[in-house]
């Protein structure tokens, strides 16, 4: 009888072993299904975020090629306008180099024109002069 006393202990602290495993076995199962649960709800919601972002990129994409095609479109405007301007300045200089060459000609036709009657005046008072030194002086008076 005590062997058989000897083999229920043994064989009650088994069944107490056995049950207290497939018990922790149990609740890890249900832990690892709560982890499971967490994490899956955590993708989800990982998932949403990056499609959130994905879209958010999308449109930061079009507004920036939009920004892209509408500063392309001013600098060619800016190069046009600063072709229309420097054509109006080389016009300016053109007109201007003009103007003051044709004032440049009056003046220097007027001074020709003073050098020509200069010219003709040096020649009479010459002449004069000769015919002043080629005339005999008169006596001067005695006193």
């Amino acid at each position: 009888m005590k062997r058989t006393a000897q083999n229920t202990v043994i064989l009650a602290i088994g069944a107490i072993f056995v049950i207290s495993l497939f018990a922790g076995c149990q609740e890890q199962q249900a832990t690892d299904a709560k982890k499971g649960r967490l994490v899956a709800a955590e993708n989800i919601g990982l998932k949403k975020e990056l499609d959130r972002r994905d879209r958010e990129i999308e449109r930061l994409k079009g507004l920036h090629s939009e920004e892209i095609k509408r500063q392309q479109e001013l600098v060619a405007k800016c190069l046009e306008e600063k072709g229309l301007l420097q054509k109006r300045v080389n016009e300016n200089i053109k007109e201007q180099v003009s103007d003051i060459l044709a004032a440049v000609m009056e003046e220097n036709s007027k001074l020709h024109g003073e050098i020509e009657g200069l010219k003709t005046q040096v020649q009479k008072l010459q002449s004069e002069l000769g015919e002043l030194k080629a005339k005999p002086k008169p006596l001067e008076q005695s006193q």
